[in-house]
This record gives C-alpha cells, sequence and structure tokens, in this order.
C-alpha cells in the first residue's frame, strides 16, 4: 500500500505486487550464506555511496541501513545503525530486523541518514518505499541508494530475445534510468534530489558464469508470474550468450548503477529556483562549493 494525497486528505492506494514478495525472501536466504563471494556489484555500489556521504560535512548519529545484506556498509564513525532486510537470514547475520523497503516500522524522523544500496530496483511500491524513507529521516536528514538500473545486462537481454524468439516471457526486471529516479525522488517530497549513473563492466567465460553471479547476489528472477525456462530455451540462450564473445571468449556484460541523493525538507535549505532541480549538480545536492 502507497498513501496518496487528494483534496488536502491522505487515503491509501493499492499497489499491485510486481515482485513475488516471498519467492524475494528466499532468494535473499539462499543467497546469505555465501554473499562474499558474489558482493562485488554491492560493493561498488557503498563504494559510490561512501564517497558521496564524505563529501558531506556535518555528523549523522542515526543511521539506517535499508536492505543491509550482510551488513557490509561501515557507516558514519560512532553512529548507531539499524540494520533492515527483507531476508531474515541476512537480517539475523547483520544483527538487524527483518523489514521489506516498502514496508517500514520505523517512526517518523527516526533517523538523520538513510543508506541502501542493492534493494530498490527489486521493490514492489518504490514510490511508496521513497515516501516512507523521506518520513522516516529527521528535517535536513539525508537519504542515499544505489541500485542496478536502465541499460544494464544488456547481453544477457540479447540472449534471451534470441532464445525465445517472437514470445519473450519476462524474466528480467524492469529497470529505472536517471532521469525517472530523479523523478521519483521528487514525487517522494524529497529536497535537492540528485540522480546519477555508473557502469560496471564484467566479463563472462559463458552464461553460467554470470547465472551463478545474479543467484549469489539475490538478484535472479522473483517477478509475479515468472515462468522457469526449458531445456532446451536455456540451451538456446547459453549458444546465444556465446555469440556474443570477444576475441579473447569473454562476453562483456554491464551493470548501470544508478545512485539517488535527497534531504528531506528543512525550512533552512536553499529552494530551487524552477522544477527540474533533479538535475541539479552532485555538489549543490551535497552542500558542496563549485570546483
Amino acid at each position: 500500500m502507497s498513501l496518496a494525497r487528494r483534496h488536502g486528505t491522505s487515503r491509501r492506494v493499492s499497489v499491485p505486487d510486481i515482485f513475488d514478495r516471498a519467492a524475494r525472501r528466499r532468494y535473499r536466504d539462499r543467497a546469505a550464506p555465501d554473499f562474499a563471494q558474489y558482493d562485488f556489484l554491492r560493493a561498488t555500489m557503498l563504494d559510490g555511496l561512501q564517497e558521496r556521504l564524505d563529501s558531506v560535512k556535518r555528523d549523522f548519529t542515526d543511521v539506517l541501513d535499508l536492505g543491509c545484506f550482510d551488513g557490509g556498509f561501515a557507516g558514519p564513525p560512532g553512529a548507531r545503525i539499524v540494520r533492515s532486510d527483507a531476508g531474515p537470514r541476512f537480517a539475523a547475520s547483520a544483527g538487524g530486523i527483518v523489514a521489506e523497503e516498502d514496508h517500514l516500522p520505523f517512526a517518523e524522523a527516526s533517523f538523520d541518514l538513510i543508506v541502501s544500496a542493492g534493494v530498490l530496483d527489486s521493490v514492489s511500491d518504490l514510490p511508496g518505499a521513497l515516501i516512507q524513507a523521506r518520513r522516516a529521516l529527521r528535517p535536513d536528514g539525508l537519504f542515499l541508494a544505489a541500485f542496478v538500473g536502465a541499460g544494464s545486462l544488456a547481453s544477457l537481454r540479447a540472449a534471451l530475445r534470441v532464445a525465445e524468439g517472437d514470445r519473450p516471457a519476462a524474466r528480467l526486471h524492469p529497470q529505472i534510468d536517471v532521469r525517472s529516479a530523479g523523478d521519483l525522488l521528487m514525487r517522494a517530497g524529497f529536497a535537492l534530489p540528485v540522480a546519477d549513473g555508473e557502469t560496471l563492466n564484467v566479463r563472462y567465460g559463458d552464461l553460467g558464469g554470470l547465472l551463478r553471479d545474479l543467484r549469489g547476489m539475490a538478484a535472479t528472477n522473483a517477478l509475479n508470474g515468472r515462468r522457469p525456462l526449458r531445456r532446451d530455451t536455456l540451451a538456446r540462450a547459453y549458444q546465444a550468450f556465446a555469440d556474443l564473445a570477444d576475441p579473447d571468449g569473454r562476453v562483456p556484460e554491464k551493470f548501470e548503477i544508478i545512485f539517488m541523493t535527497g534531504w528531506a525538507p528543512s525550512p533552512d535549505q536553499p529552494k530551487p529556483a524552477r522544477r527540474g532541480s533533479a538535475t541539479s549538480s552532485l555538489a549543490a545536492a551535497l552542500k558542496l562549493p563549485q570546483a
């Protein structure tokens, strides 16, 4: 459920689940024991978020690690960190609580920093999750997030198109581009919203290596209505993927990482001059002087 406003009143609006919540929990539990072997994508996200956090010249005392996986986010020195994850095994291993990102159990103004890496691309009600995150922040609190965005897994998509012909099934999660990410931050009520992207390129010897990585990072298909691949279709996908190999016999695959930055509104923040502030510079959003 997400909260909407109309004519000054609040009402609940039912949002259909894009993702199978039970399957998403199972996939996360399955990945938890060996996640350290497959955490390269989230590690890249955490590095990017840490760079952005290091640029903010202020202290944070109460932090939420939203979608914590194995608790790899170290957080600001001396801060109290609450960790939450939709997967019970990840939550337990990180000493956190079980909570889905669009069903947060936290009171308003509980945190001055919320960080989320690697989970928002598989949340059924992403607008609702962002609204809840903003409400859980204190005025002038900071929200930092990263997730896999549009343009990712192009080689896998191409192989599946060849394998399934004219009637492909939905096998990869919907993906959000930078512009849409900025719009979502604005709709959720964040001040000084910024969305930007980075590309991580990986090369694979075969399709099996990529599928193992996706399984190991809990990123396999959790869409409602998904159907398993038949053996003959999977064999065609392996061959189509191999046909994309470079002269070294490796297939290039890319992960487009979307970063989001937003602040909980506060009266002492600078006001944007016009709509479209989601395209303002990262330095402005982080309250840094321009070079």
